[in-house]
C-alpha cells in the first residue's frame, strides 16, 4: 500500500464514510448481514456517539476511510478499559496487516488516554477470532456472553 495511513477520531466529519464502510463490510461474506435502510446505522452510529464514554477512530488510507472502531470507555474495578463494540477493515484492504497496523495504533492511543485493557466480543468460527487471537487477544476463560 502506497497511501499513507493514518489514525483518527470518528466523530461527525467522517460519519457518512464510516457508515457507508461499516455497511459495505458487513453485508458481505462471510457476515451478510441486512440493514433496514442507511438511516438504521447512521442512528446506531449516531447513538455512539451521544455516548458521554464514546471512543472511536477510523483509519484513513490518503483521503479515504478504510477501517473503523466503534467503542466506548468502560469503567472497571482498576480503571477505563477501552470496549470495542464494532470493528471493521474494509473488504478491499483485509488480508494485507492493515487491521494489525490499526489495531497497534489504537492501542498506542488508548495508552495515552490511561485505558489500561481493550475488550471484545466476536463470533466464534468467523475470520474475526484468528484475526483477534493474531493480534495478542485471548478468550477469557470461564467468562460467557448472556443475553435476554
Amino acid at each position: 500500500m502506497d497511501k499513507t495511513l493514518k489514525l483518527a477520531p470518528l466523530d461527525a466529519s467522517n460519519l457518512a464514510a464510516s457508515v457507508a464502510l461499516f455497511i459495505d463490510t458487513f453485508t458481505q461474506a462471510p457476515w451478510y448481514d441486512k440493514f433496514e435502510s442507511t438511516k438504521q446505522v447512521e442512528t446506531f452510529f449516531e447513538n455512539h456517539l451521544a455516548n458521554n464514554y464514546f471512543v472511536g477512530y477510523v483509519l484513513y488510507a490518503g483521503e479515504a476511510v478504510i477501517a473503523l472502531s466503534l467503542g466506548f470507555k468502560k469503567p472497571w474495578i482498576n480503571g477505563m478499559e477501552y470496549y470495542i463494540d464494532q470493528f471493521c477493515v474494509g473488504i478491499p484492504y483485509q488480508g494485507q496487516g492493515i487491521g494489525s497496523q490499526f489495531m497497534q495504533l489504537i492501542e498506542a492511543d488508548i495508552s495515552r488516554k490511561s485505558l489500561g485493557a481493550i475488550i471484545l466480543n466476536t463470533e466464534a468460527g468467523y475470520p474475526a477470532e484468528q484475526f483477534y487471537l493474531k493480534n495478542g487477544f485471548e478468550m477469557l476463560k470461564g467468562l460467557m456472553i448472556l443475553a435476554k
